[in-house]
């Protein structure tokens, strides 16, 4: 499969071709089709895998052919999309965990899920462990009877953690327990983590899939049975269903995802080595460097580094920030990532860690961070202007 990923990305889950047709699929925007009673019932707790098209809120040729894409791209059964990454997520969770069941969480993630973990869950009953998963010890030992879900990030935004994905997931299915894995910084370029192992793959689509920066939307992959009832437990009922025309924008974006991420690769190497020899920079982190922590696993784990890097200054952060922000010119102070353009945010550890992160070793992620990260998402401009760019504005 993955040799042949550039044609997928272009090419899969197309249907008959047909003279007269056209070759780029248009989105199709309708909220409602034509039907028959012998067709699909009125609940969508009678809805089957063969149904046809009812209402966009239940399923829509547009998503239908996003979510096939995505789930030969990840070598999944099915997928399934959501209107954000978030929702996507929340949606797992939903889906899979009630009242009195534990969670395991990697202790840093997208800052909106440990958020989620720690506020939401609990008023529902669900009792939430975090554990520092780039060793997989840290995972069994957090496991308990009632567990029934390890979700990991990797890389880990923003310190750009691993986790070894064959090595949990076997921890967690000895105890019984599923696995779902956030590979939104990874993409489907990068790492298969259901070939590894996961039960669950994650996407906030908004990032490296979509890559321009214009749509908002999220995804699960597995198991068509699994799939299907997240379908109908939660997409259905919670409603947070993607538009066709984000869908539409996605699956043009996903056409160039293997180039670019070639390309933002390549740029990540060259800004990360130049920022590794800049005397006001203390540490950087990108997966790709020899200076990784985790380079080994990195190179068994990834076919492509990806272009999120972070790095941490010397002194005064927060007055670095200030500059970078007033000063860059080409890099564009934003959040977000996965931007065919580059972006550069501040993330003050004293922050994240009181809104945001539950560690379980603070100590580890202050080594890493220092007093805060500036989170870099490397685009696809020429890589001598975005180094001229970030020169001039460390001055």
């Amino acid at each position: 499969m993955t040799n042949h990923l550039n044609t997928l990305a272009l090419h899969g889950g197309d249907g008959a071709r047909v003279v007269g047709e056209p070759l780029a699929p248009a989105p199709v925007l309708s909220t409602t089709y034509f039907t028959h009673p012998d067709a699909v019932g009125f609940s969508a707790s009678d809805l089957q895998a063969d149904a046809p098209h009812f209402y966009t809120r239940w399923s829509n040729p547009t998503l239908e052919l996003l979510e096939k894409r995505l789930a030969l791209l990840e070598g999944g059964e099915a997928a399934l999309s959501f209107g954000s990454g978030m929702a996507a997520i929340t949606g797992l969770f939903s889906g899979l965990l009630k009242a009195g069941d534990h969670l395991v969480l990697s202790d840093v993630c997208y800052a909106g899920v440990a958020e989620y973990a720690r506020h939401a869950l609990p008023r529902q009953g669900i009792e939430v462990s975090f554990a520092d998963s780039a060793n997989p010890d840290n995972v069994a030992a957090a496991l308990r009877p009632n567990t029934r879900l390890v979700h990991i990030e990797t890389p880990a935004n923003p310190i750009l953690k691993l986790t070894d994905i064959a090595a949990v997931a076997a921890i967690a299915h000895a105890g019984g327990v599923k696995l779902s894995v956030d590979s939104t910084i990874a993409t489907p370029v990068g790492t298969n983590p259901i070939a590894l192992g996961a039960d669950y793959v994650c996407h906030s689509l908004t990032k490296y899939l979509c890559g321009h920066g214009d749509a908002l939307g999220g995804a699960v992959i597995g198991r068509a049975d699994n799939i299907a009832a997240l379908r109908k437990d939660v997409l259905i009922h919670h409603g947070a269903v993607l538009s066709p025309f984000s869908a539409y924008l996605i699956l043009r974006g996903i056409e160039t995802l293997g180039l670019r991420m070639d390309k933002h690769q390549a740029n990540a190497r060259a800004v990360a080595e130049w920022l590794e020899r800049h005397p006001k920079v203390r540490r950087v982190l990108w997966p790709g460097l020899a200076s990784h922590e985790q380079a080994v696993l990195a190179r068994r784990q990834m076919r492509n580094f990806s272009g999120l890097l972070s790095f941490s200054v010397n002194s005064d952060s927060a007055g670095v920030a200030r500059q970078l922000a007033e000063r860059l010119k080409l890099v564009s102070y934003a959040v977000s990532l996965g931007k065919t353009k580059s972006l550069c945010f501040y993330i003050p550890t004293e922050d994240i860690l009181r809104s945001s992160f539950a560690l379980a070793d603070e100590r580890t992620y202050r080594a890493s961070a220092g007093d805060g990260v500036f989170r870099v998402s490397v685009g696809i401009e020429d890589a001598d202007a975005i180094i001229a760019d970030f020169e001039q504005a460390l001055k």
